[in-house]
């Protein structure tokens, strides 16, 4: 799947896209970040573009900077310069699925940007194609924009002063810009029926050739169109497409020119239940909502000339099998911080490409000028890492490790509930001295609710027949661990270090048991394991007073 952004701004000098490419295969939205069956890989290139040409550049800048909301000649003369301070970016997507990752791309950038040169970022939804849309998308969009740390400034949720954001409420709009198009000459009503659209169709295929419709209706007489419209017969609006499309340039691939006249049939812009279509909502709105510069899908690059006509007279990236969708990483415990970095991490575009770099940093080292037209290629294989540097930040900072605590007391409840024995273990101070312990060595929180750590906040079991087969000497040891945590007790904290010693001092006054044996027994008594972290790390974990506990269960098997 092809994926990109697209920038175009009112200035002909700052115009560029991005351009992402999205190759996916199956997966499973409950996967642990963890684990990554097949590369999924990110192909990364951002252009520049600015528009070309002499009469249809101005005309196409003057509907972009008009501030006057209408969309005949009168608007044409009303402009206004777009500086740095005024740059307002949009991301749009249709929420006809929910947030996947080459979308995410995109907000970034347009988020970047945005505050890059102190302007704005749009959400605005495209939910025109009404048989499409999911119950519950348009939320869960902007859920996973905030949740990811990039939340707009202007949205449905949030309002603003170029409002509303859903097309859907915008329709009146589109009405108003298609009708102007029709009384200029620019658009007509075409009544052709469902039924002769697709023998054209078939017919196309049959021959070899490209489906495109034949503009029959472009060439109604008066009298013609006036009975059909007497008589209502239901009808869209199509553009007029002409010849002599005027180049625009793209500052890493170079000019470019798509005489789509030669190649399509005249557009729908306005269908007949009145929704627009891509095409005219797309100008309509970036027109009105005084858009400054375009990220978006690079399969639109090829549309711009058509765009750009469209201007001058007055599927959006796709979410197909295989893409992963923001929320299957945020259950699996990603931070938002580390998928940002990972999909910003194949440079192009940045002063420097590191890992571990905050929403700040990205901001403060984002450089147009960096942008190349080296494809990169970003895997996923890879977020794991990326996750694990960001969460040791997390827990570094006081303020973003209690939201790590909640977090992980929320998933200690749901994966373990009732087999929880002592409420302790949910306490602040004890998940707070988990996570210094395990920092370096998880790559995130839902790490820890796994079943290798269960014993952080279960009690284990495990068999007599286990702990024999290991020595003899089982009660005298768990007899030994107990008097060593007696005298640890007096409020002392236990270090690692420090357990590690008399550990060593412990294991040698066993008779016959070697000191890796002792290790074992110790192991599976406190954890029901044969492997993990070391001994002295699960006994700071755990403290004296549990550990205590579960060595006196031995004792009293007996």
């Amino acid at each position: 799947m092809l994926l990109s952004s697209f920038i175009h701004c009112s200035t002909p000098s700052r115009c560029f896209p991005i351009k992402t490419c999205t190759r996916c295969c199956q997966y499973s939205t409950g996967r642990s970040v963890r684990k990554v069956d097949t590369p999924v890989l990110l192909k990364n290139t951002l252009t520049f573009n600015r528009s070309g040409g002499h009469g249809g550049k101005q005309q196409y800048m003057r509907m972009k900077n008009s501030r006057k909301r209408c969309f005949s000649s009168e608007c044409d003369e009303v402009g206004h310069q777009h500086e740095h301070g005024d740059v307002r970016v949009r991301f749009a997507p249709s929420p006809t699925g929910f947030l996947h990752l080459g979308g995410l791309r995109t907000a970034l950038y347009n988020y970047i940007y945005a505050k890059k040169y102190g302007g704005s970022f749009i959400l605005r939804m495209e939910d025109t194609d009404q048989s499409r849309l999911v119950p519950g998308a348009a939320e869960s969009i902007e859920d996973m924009l905030e949740w990811a740390g990039i939340p707009p400034d202007e949205s449905p949720r949030g309002g603003g002063q170029y409002g509303p954001y859903l097309q859907s409420q915008r329709l009146s709009l589109y009405s108003q810009a298609a009708d102007s198009l029709v009384q200029t000459g620019k658009a007509y009503h075409c009544f052709c029926s469902q039924q002769r659209l697709e023998l054209l169709k078939r017919e196309a295929l049959r021959s070899g050739q490209t489906p495109r419709y034949d503009n029959r209706c472009r060439h109604l007489r008066p009298d013609q169109l006036e009975e059909k419209l007497d008589q209502k017969v239901p009808h869209v609006i199509r553009f007029r497409l002409e010849s002599g499309v005027e180049p625009f340039n793209d500052l890493v691939f170079g000019w470019n020119r798509h005489e789509v006249a030669q190649v399509e049939g005249d557009p729908v812009v306005l269908k007949a239940d009145g929704f627009p279509t891509y095409h005219l909502a797309n100008v309509v709105d970036d027109h009105l909502m005084e858009v400054s510069h375009v990220l978006r899908g690079s399969e639109w690059l090829i549309s711009t000339s058509k765009h750009l006509l469209l201007y001058r007279d007055g599927s959006k990236l796709s979410k197909r099998q295989g893409d992963i969708y923001i929320q299957s990483f945020q259950r699996s415990g990603a931070l938002p911080e580390a998928l940002l970095d990972i999909t910003t991490h194949c440079g192009s575009g940045f002063n420097s490409n590191r890992v571990g770099r905050k929403m700040e940093e990205l901001i403060a080292e984002f450089n147009p000028s960096k942008i190349t037209t080296h494809s990169a290629l970003l895997d996923l294989d890879k977020l794991p890492e990326f996750n694990k540097i960001h969460l040791q930040q997390r827990i570094d900072d006081a303020v973003q490790r209690d939201w790590l605590v909640r977090d992980l007391q929320g998933r200690i409840q749901e994966v373990y509930g009732t087999q929880v024995q002592d409420q302790d273990v949910l306490q602040p101070d004890y998940i707070t001295r988990v996570l210094h312990l395990r920092k370096g060595h998880i790559s995130s929180v839902s790490d820890l609710v796994s079943s290798e750590y269960s014993y952080l906040w279960v009690r284990p079991s495990f068999s007599d027949q286990q702990m024999t087969a290991l020595s003899s000497e089982t009660q005298h040891i768990a007899t030994l661990v107990v008097r060593l945590m007696e005298g640890l007790k007096g409020g002392e904290e236990l270090t690692v270090d420090q357990l590690s010693v008399e550990l060593k001092t412990l294991a040698k006054k066993t008779s016959n048991t070697k000191y890796r044996d002792v290790m074992k027994i110790i192991r599976l008594a406190l954890s029901g394991l044969q492997q993990g972290p070391s001994v002295a790390e699960m006994m700071v974990s755990l403290g004296p007073s549990e550990i205590t506990h579960r060595f006196n269960r031995i004792l009293q098997q007996h």
